[in-house]
């Protein structure tokens, strides 16, 4: 989340009248992540968050909302959204589409253990099977499409040697068959700061504003690299044991997905390098705007070459 478009009190006030929250109290932009602007919203009867999407298309924006709603009918720890008095979840705020989704409770973990880990595990396996009977569908908007295309602009700014690095995973990518994989809706984000954690449990899943349909073994691999790696981008063996475990046994892994762990975990490596060298590279202007190092998913993947991982549940 972060904030490319200011958004003022004396704006936000009769926005709010299209909705049965209460009278705005507080107003707070969020600066953590890259795509939207988002802020804290406090009113009379509760506390919220606002997006505005800016780069989003709008007609891509129900499959997000609806689908935050779907996961919350189904017991799921999400942001379910709020509709306004003409029962849409979609508005019109500041020149950009807007949402208001309600404010879950907890805090993000950095530091996760084993534990933690199973936990997020077991909810990735629920999400995925809940998502099995969602209506919608649109494709990962960060899948091999966008893939080929970030690469040729962010190709430029790298060195001879992650340039070389780059070609050789591509090609690699490339022979990777992962439309024979279980497909289905992934969040394909769900980072440490993407989880709320609240007195133990999960309290919140947040920010679903790149999920779409894909390799749910994909997304797999996006939540290991992020939650079971070192600072070195090794993978800590106890937490990847953790999550994997606990996310077979809500969804079995199966033959097919054992084969491609390693192409899976390389291919989402891949996509964090290029979207974090991306916006390295080629900035958004903002007023609020947070820039992850691409570094870390470079050695990320080069560590995953250099040492394939099986499943090892």
């Amino acid at each position: 989340m972060s904030v490319f478009t200011p958004v003022s009190t004396e704006e936000l006030s009769p926005w709010l009248g299209r909705y049965a929250v209460g009278r705005l109290v507080g107003l707070q932009g969020i600066s953590a992540g890259v795509q939207n602007s988002n802020f804290f919203v406090t009113t009379t009867l509760g506390r919220y968050v606002l997006t505005l999407f800016e780069g989003i298309p709008r007609a891509e924006l129900p499959f997000y909302l609806h689908l935050m709603a779907h996961l919350a009918r189904h017991g799921l720890p999400v942001p379910a959204p709020i509709a306004d008095r003409d029962n849409e979840y979609l508005g019109t705020l500041s020149g950009r589409p807007a949402a208001l989704v309600r404010r879950l409770s907890g805090h993000s973990e950095m530091t996760p253990g084993a534990d933690h880990c199973a936990r997020v595990g077991a909810m990735l396996a629920g999400l995925h099977l809940a998502g099995l009977s969602y209506g919608r569908r649109q494709d990962n908007p960060r899948g091999a499409a966008w893939r080929d295309v970030a690469a040729a602009r962010v190709r430029p700014f790298l060195p001879a040697d992650e340039q070389a690095l780059l070609d050789a995973e591509l090609a690699f990518q490339e022979g990777v068959a992962d439309d024979r994989l279980p497909q289905g809706v992934i969040h394909a984000d769900l980072f440490r700061d993407n989880v709320l954690w609240d007195d133990g449990l999960i309290g919140g899943v947040i920010d679903f504003y790149f999920a779409g349909h894909d390799a749910l073994l994909f997304d797999v691999a996006v939540t290991v690299n992020d939650w079971c790696t070192t600072s070195g981008g090794e993978l800590d063996p106890s937490r990847a044991d953790a999550l994997l475990a606990a996310y077979h046994a809500e969804r079995p892994f199966g033959a097919a997905e054992r084969g491609a762990w390693p192409a899976m975990l390389r291919g989402a490596a891949l996509r964090f390098w290029l979207s974090r060298a991306e916006d390295f590279h080629l900035p958004k202007a903002g007023e609020m705007v947070l820039v992850k190092p691409p570094a870390e998913y470079r050695d990320i993947l080069r560590r995953h070459i250099a040492a394939p991982h099986s499943l090892p549940v």
